[in-house]
């Protein structure tokens, strides 16, 4: 029996989880997700529709791709794609949030906005692979409108949309000037910072086929690195560079990291506490309000969802947890990056767990 792996091609998440499996050189199977898998494996084993899953070959299952990852970090050998080193894993580490959390924002854009039609027939494709042309595009139609109208609840709408497209466009120079130089965000190896950025950068940016063309045209090297994460030609390979290194390179995009995402999950994390005041033994929201955010100076409200927490609180565990000697060496890489005083100075109030597939306050 081999590991299976419930995802679709169009899924955000599971061409994570794809791509880290690849390199990883796990065995599995991917099926489908499917209107009758949705019915008659996910909702029964995870209670709510959502991909990927994973059924590992022992018969445990495994929701949300960072725990996927962290499964076979302890059970499979090899390089580990978590850098050892106190730079690089915190680095990582942020740059895993920002890509799961953050770039949903100009992935939903660009998706709805730019490739809408075409989107309707993939998501007819993989609810009903069988059905003709024709009624899988009547099928994604119905099914597609559900995801488009995430996008206001996002922060996407027609006051906000020029200023995230400008943010995404430097993300992209960014990312391209440092991949002109290095194969991966950290060295020859991909990081779990890469995988964090793949999702987005790959399910919706790259593969969709209008802002496809974007990415080549503006940031081909950014594509190339998207076609090296998705095509593993050798799985298990590569190095983090030496001596703790993370190149000056990547200090732009932390930068719009602390600059974009951290006010907002501050905000997030402040209206958690005062929702967990009242509500003790409730289960957790998807989102706790609405909060405001600010993209290349342009202010909008969008969903403050508790899980953008929970996924920050990995790398605020970690620089927590480290060595007085350690911490000192990580100090010098956020004292290179404007607005890392956001992350140095947060406040957490109530810790999150990620417990039998959802949030509890830990």
């Amino acid at each position: 029996m081999t590991h299976k792996l419930y995802a679709a091609p169009l899924s955000l998440y599971s061409g994570k989880a794809r791509a880290y499996l690849d390199w990883k050189g796990v065995d599995y199977e991917e099926i489908l997700s499917s209107g009758d898998v949705y019915k008659d494996i996910i909702v029964p084993k995870v209670g709510r529709p959502v991909i990927p899953v994973l059924d590992t070959d022992g018969g445990q299952t495994i929701q949300d791709t960072t725990c996927i990852i962290d499964h076979f970090e302890e059970t499979v050998g090899g390089p580990s794609i978590y850098p050892d080193t106190p730079k690089q894993r915190l680095a990582a580490l942020l740059l895993e949030t920002f890509g799961d959390e953050w770039l949903v924002i100009p992935a939903m854009h660009y998706r709805w906005n730019y490739n809408e039609e075409w989107v309707y027939g993939e998501f007819g494709a993989t609810a009903a692979p069988e059905a003709s042309k024709e009624e899988q595009l009547a099928i994604g139609k119905e099914r597609g409108a559900n995801f488009k109208g995430f996008c206001p609840i996002l922060g996407i709408n027609p006051d906000t949309v020029p200023a995230i497209e400008a943010s995404y466009e430097a993300l992209l120079a960014d990312l391209d000037a440092h991949f002109s130089v290095h194969d991966y965000l950290l060295g020859s190896r991909p990081s779990i910072g890469d995988y964090g950025l793949i999702g987005p950068l790959y399910a919706h940016l790259y593969r969709d086929p209008a802002s496809g063309d974007i990415m080549k045209r503006l940031a081909p090297r950014v594509a190339a690195w998207v076609e090296r994460m998705v095509d593993v030609k050798a799985p298990l390979s590569g190095e983090f560079l030496s001596d703790d290194e993370v190149p000056q390179t990547l200090i732009p995009v932390l930068e719009r990291m602390m600059g974009e995402q951290m006010p907002f999950l501050q905000r997030t994390a402040n209206m958690l506490d005062a929702w967990a005041e009242s509500n003790e033994g409730v289960e957790i929201p998807r989102a706790v309000g609405m909060a405001d955010f600010t993209v290349e100076g342009v202010t909008g409200q969008r969903i403050a969802p508790p899980f953008s927490l929970w996924m920050l609180q990995r790398a605020l565990d970690y620089y927590a947890g480290l060595s007085e000697a350690e911490k000192i060496v990580a100090d010098t890489l956020l004292s290179s990056i404007a607005g890392a005083d956001s992350f140095q100075q947060f406040q957490q109030g109530r810790k999150l767990a990620f417990v039998d597939f959802k949030l509890v306050l830990a």
